[in-house]
Parts: structure tokens; sequence; C-alpha cells
């Protein structure tokens, strides 16, 4: 595994240096935003598609800094029944499938996408319960007939740029949000979709991350280094399905915070270690969302932790004391 980090978190500074201040505190793989929510500061498709020269001085500046590129992620919902915002998100997503082509980077980020609750419906409708009985009818719907058709042509548009792997962020509110929901579409459309395992969003499900690991296995495409702090306080009253600002800290009952802050070392090594049990050898991608950090103090204080935790290494092929 590489440690890497979500560069979207530097919006502030230019690419040159961004990767100069990563490169500089030992991160070796860079993912890149490229649209949607993440936005697309260091690295746009729209500009670096209309000339090689330009691809090529972006590729040069990599080098520069010993980076290379986890992936391009184009976080957006794919499924809004808005059609102005549909059609952002699908120029995005095939923008950043050209992009990844002439780069030559396999893995691109993104959400599974949420729609509404019928074809004249004005906004998503993400379904969390049972019961009543029409809920089932809009899963349905969204499912049979809006997520699996979008995601069928889109794996397509994807193979024909040499994309092999969509990582889908595991994330409530959209379709796909748990494991479950993920191999489920996965088993429907084929193995082009996979995830982006991020911890973060699994820990407030009350999902334990290293069981996880073991249930996706090969449909783990790449990481997302976050953590989540439950405030026992506030939870306990409330539960975990909590709908206020993330930046109401004092009365929110879970904050995101950085690697270590929301979960101890203990519980770190076992995701990382249930990692390397499954074969996966991608980049653990720091991706910094902690409200009571700044963007280079939360990264700084993601990066010690994890470059003591991080598997780097292969197995030994002979375990020669067994």
């Amino acid at each position: 595994m590489k440690l890497g980090a979500l560069t979207v978190p530097l919006y502030d500074r230019s690419a040159e240096d961004a990767f100069y201040w990563l490169h500089t505190r030992g991160v070796e793989a860079v993912e890149l935003g490229t649209g949607g929510f993440p936005g697309n500061t260091h690295c746009n498709p729209g500009e670096l598609l209309t000339s090689q020269a330009r691809l090529s001085r972006f590729s040069d500046l990599l080098k520069k800094h010993s980076l290379t590129i986890s992936a391009l992620s184009c976080h957006s919902n794919h499924l809004h029944p808005n059609e102005a915002v549909r059609k952002q998100a699908a120029d995005d997503l095939t923008a950043t499938f050209k992009l990844a082509e002439k780069l030559q980077v396999r893995t691109v980020v993104t959400f599974s996408g949420c729609p509404g609750d019928h074809d004249g419906a004005k906004h998503p409708n993400w379904v969390a319960c049972a019961w009543p009985s029409y809920f089932q009818e809009i899963l349905d719907y969204q499912w049979n007939g809006a997520l699996i058709p979008f995601w069928a042509e889109t794996v397509k548009e994807a193979e024909a740029h040499g994309v092999q792997k969509i990582a889908l962020e595991m994330h409530p509110g959209f379709c796909v949000y748990n494991p479950e929901t993920l191999l489920k579409l996965r088993k429907a459309v084929g193995p082009v979709i996979g995830a982006t395992f991020d911890p973060s969003h699994l820990f407030w499900q009350g999902i334990d991350p290293t069981a996880a690991v073991f249930s996706m296995a090969e449909a783990i495409y790449h990481f997302h280094a976050k953590d989540t702090k439950i405030d026992a306080r506030n939870s306990s009253v409330n539960g975990r399905v909590d709908t206020k600002s993330l930046s109401d800290i004092k009365n929110r009952s879970w904050l995101f915070r950085s690697v270590g802050y929301g979960n101890d070392s203990s519980v770190w090594k076992d995701i990382f270690s249930a990692l390397q049990a499954v074969g996966y050898d991608g980049a653990i991608s720091i991706e910094h969302e902690d409200a009571l950090m700044s963007a280079e103090e939360g990264l700084q204080k993601a990066i010690c932790f994890l470059r003591e935790i991080i598997i780097s290494e292969k197995p030994m092929d002979n375990i020669f004391w067994a």
C-alpha cells in the first residue's frame, strides 16, 4: 500500500505548490479532483485536454515531485432529477474518463447517484427505511428504472476510455451507501464497479470496517483515510442519523475527524491488516474533512499517523514458521 492524499483540501495552492507540500511530507500518490463536488482546482480536464503540451507539462510536474496518480475523483449526483445538474455531472464524468485515458489512470472515483421517487420528481429521495410500503416502490423505481440502467451504459463508456475501475464511494444520501448496496450494483452491472472504501462513512452507520473489508474483498478499488468520532453524549440522546450542519460541532452526534482522532491506532491497524489479507495494494488516500483542524495540520497529523501503521510491503511468500 502507498501513502496518498486527495489534494482538494490544498485548493488555495497551485498544483505545483500542493504537490511539493505533499511530496516533502512523504506522500507517494495523489488523488485529483476533476469536477463535481471536489472541483478541479489542481486538475482541470477542460484545460488539460486542449493540448498534448499541457498534458505533458502536468505529467512532468508529477514526476518532478515523485508522485503518481492513484485516482481521478469526480463526485456528483449523476441521477439528480434536475436536468441541468444531471447534464453537468455527465459532462464532468465524460471529461474525467477522457483525461484518465490520456494520463493512463485506470481508476475513477465518484458517487452512485440518487434519483427522485418518480420521473417527474424535483429533488433526490434517499430511502432509509423499509416501511410504509411505498418506500419499496420508490426503491424499485430507483434501482431498476434508473440506477442499474445508468451504470450499465456508463461502464461501457468508461471501458471505451481504458478506465478499468469505477470506485463508488459508499455514502449515505446515495443509492450505494454500504457494502450490501455496492455489491448489489456490482452484481447487476459487472466488475468494473467497485468501492472507494471510506471507513468514516461506515463508522457512523454502525458498520465495522474490518468486517466490511472481508465482505467486499476484491471489490475494493480505492481507499479513503478519514475517521469519524461518535459523540457519546449527543448520540445517546438522538441516535446517529443526524441532519444538523457539519459545522454544528457541539451538537452533532458524530463528526468527521483526521485518522486517529475518532478511533485509535488498534482499530486502524485491524483495517490495514484486513486490506492486506484480501490483497489490496493500492493507495491509502487521506481525505481531510476535519472541522477542528486546518487542512495543513489535519493532513500532517494524518500523514504522521499513517506512516507508522500502513503495511507497505507484500507479505512473505514462504511462511517459514508455519
